[in-house]
């Protein structure tokens, strides 16, 4: 019935706000609501501050100065703060910040970067309407770290926090990893390894009534394939074989045929070069090829991405795609390589379970059902990088909105009380 998620949310609004009188609260979290409702307008003041920062990912100085902003009001709740200093993985930095209690040991993810260059056009918040906001980054993810932000505050107000073992991690280059990889997600691997559950304010696929409990990784792949030059009336004979185009066909063909029925798993050839002469830039993921149609082409160069649920489904896929780069046709050689970027978030029963909590804070607060996202439609997020050290790992759970990583981006302000709401109270059942 309804096309977009965004305007199922919409629809379904009226009805929560109708069933929260209803709600399943103890006395503590009713007050942990009552805060965030009295704090809603400092939320918003806040959110409206850090949107009108331009934080592009290469714009160092912005993402550092929207890392001052909620290290500032981390530095208030009492967290133990410091800025982690980008330039050996050549990005800005991340914020981390540390609450040490007793109690199951929670990490909470953010990023302080968006996608909009400093000398983006799209720049400052603007009211769409009563309740819609546009602005850079305002679902991905300045909202989210702001739920972030005022949950604590409301747990702070109602005395809850100092008895919470928190870390809370905002990242500077999630929408564009810093080099080498290792450099840039260190400090969040070694947050991971010290925590129980792993908890990120993405916005998801912008719709409450979800949230994320498996994504799938991204990688990359790049096969280099090798024939023999020779006048192209020879080709096929048993001195010259098929060539380099040929054998570049058989491969893709084979990868096709065998892996694309594979449930969650895609692999993507996006560009291919090819002839007697090819030159390719790498960093750049460009090039140029020469050939001539009577010649036999003797080189072909093709870069692709590769996703998959699990560690266990990426291997298998590697595992296939280089024993069909291995079945050479006559006289051609070739060699795939592969690299990591962000691993998969697999499904598992701690995410599940995880998932079942947080479903019921938001129907004991009258917020309706929470249902976990197709991974399909879940691309890759820092999360995924601390699924392999913590219990449980949920995702998306921030900012109602769409159209993010565009000049339409924009966010029901509606979803601000509500999500914060929902993870106060979440973080107050899992510190139990």
């Amino acid at each position: 019935m309804f096309k977009h998620p965004f305007i199922l949310f919409s629809a379904l609004y009226l009805l929560f706000s109708l069933t929260a009188l209803s709600a399943q609260q103890t006395d503590i979290e009713k007050e942990l609501t009552d805060v965030v409702d009295s704090n809603n307008d400092a939320a918003l003041d806040l959110l409206k501050k850090v949107i009108n920062i331009n934080s592009g990912t290469m714009h160092f100085g912005g993402v550092k100065r929207v890392g001052d902003i909620f290290r500032e009001e981390l530095d208030q709740l009492g967290f133990k703060t410091r800025w982690i200093d980008g330039s050996p993985f050549k990005r800005s930095g991340h914020l981390f910040a540390e609450h040490n209690s007793k109690g199951k040991h929670l990490l909470l993810i953010g990023h302080l970067d968006t996608v909009f260059k400093a000398d983006s056009p799209f720049q400052t918040y603007q009211m769409v309407s009563e309740n819609m906001m546009k602005g850079p980054g305002i679902c991905d993810m300045k909202g989210g770290d702001v739920i972030i932000v005022y949950a604590l505050k409301a747990l702070k107000a109602a005395g809850l926090l100092e008895n919470m073992h928190i870390t809370v991690a905002l990242i500077g280059d999630e929408e564009n990893a810093g080099s080498p990889i290792e450099l840039a997600r260190y400090d969040l691997i070694q947050a991971a390894k010290e925590a129980d559950i792993s908890i990120g304010f993405e916005n998801g696929d912008g719709d409450p009534t979800t949230a994320v409990i498996s994504r799938r990784g991204a990688s990359s792949w790049k096969l280099n394939v090798e024939g023999k030059t020779a006048h192209s009336s020879q080709i096929f004979k048993e001195d010259v074989g098929a060539g380099a185009i040929f054998e570049t066909s058989r491969i893709l063909n084979q990868f096709y045929k065998e892996l694309a029925a594979e449930k969650y798993l895609t692999f993507n050839p996006g560009l291919i070069l090819g002839g007697t002469d090819v030159k390719h830039d790498a960093k750049q993921n460009k090039g140029s090829a020469f050939g001539k149609n009577n010649v036999v082409a003797g080189q072909t160069i093709v870069s692709g991405d590769l996703r998959a649920i699990s560690p266990e489904q990426l291997q298998k896929a590697r595992t296939k795609m280089s024993q069909i780069v291995s079945e050479h046709l006559p006289v051609t050689s070739a060699k795939i390589e592969f690299w990591d970027h962000y691993p998969p978030l697999a499904p598992t029963e701690g995410n599940t379970k995880l998932l079942s909590i947080y479903d019921t804070v938001s129907r004991d607060l009258g917020f309706g059902p929470v249902k976990a996202v197709d991974p399909s439609k879940a691309g890759a997020a820092d999360v995924s990088f601390t699924a392999a050290h913590v219990e449980m790992v949920i995702d998306g759970i921030g900012f109602g909105g769409k159209d993010d990583h565009s000049p339409e981006e924009t966010g029901d302000l509606r979803t601000l009380p509500m999500q914060t709401k929902r993870a106060a109270v979440f973080l107050y059942r899992l510190s139990k």
